[in-house]
C-alpha cells in the first residue's frame, strides 16, 4: 500500500462512505493529514478503520472501539490492547449467548401458541394458514 492514500481510495478499499470516514474522523478514531481541503490517509489510518470496522461487525460500541484501539498507544500498549479485547470478547460472547436462549425460548413459545391455535382450528372445522415449510402453502 502507497504510504498515503485518498478519502477515495479508502472509501473504495472499505466500502465505506466518505460521510463514514469523516464521521470517525469527527469522533477521533482517525486523524488524516490536512493538505487544505483534501484528506490524505496514513497506513495507522488504514489499520485504525480495518479495526474500528472490525469492532462494528462484532458488535462493539464505537466506545468500546475507542477504548481498544487506544490502548494499543498507551501502556502497557499492544498487552493490555489484547487483554481488554479478551475480556470485551468475552462480555460480548456472553451477551450474544443469552440473547441466542432467548431467541430460542421465544421460538419455543411461538411453536406452542401455534399448535395450540391449529388445534383448535381443527377442532372448529376450519382450515387456517399453511404452517411454515408446508409444501401445500407454496
Amino acid at each position: 500500500m502507497k504510504p498515503l492514500c485518498s478519502i477515495t481510495d479508502l472509501c473504495r478499499e472499505f466500502d465505506v462512505s466518505t460521510r463514514t470516514l469523516r464521521f470517525y474522523e469527527t469522533e477521533g478514531l482517525i486523524s488524516p493529514i490536512r493538505r487544505g481541503r483534501q484528506r490524505l490517509y496514513r497506513s495507522s489510518d488504514r489499520t485504525r478503520l480495518k479495526l474500528i470496522l472490525r469492532g462494528k461487525r462484532l458488535g462493539f460500541t464505537l466506545a468500546e472501539i475507542r477504548e481498544i484501539v487506544d490502548m494499543y498507544r498507551a501502556p502497557p500498549g499492544e498487552t493490555g490492547q489484547l487483554l481488554l479485547l479478551v475480556d470485551k470478547i468475552a462480555d460480548r460472547r456472553a451477551e450474544l449467548m443469552q440473547k441466542q436462549r432467548d431467541i430460542e425460548l421465544t421460538l419455543s413459545e411461538l411453536n406452542e401458541v401455534e399448535a395450540g391455535c391449529r388445534q383448535r382450528l381443527d377442532a372448529l372445522g376450519a382450515r387456517g394458514p399453511a404452517k411454515a415449510g408446508d409444501d401445500d402453502g407454496v
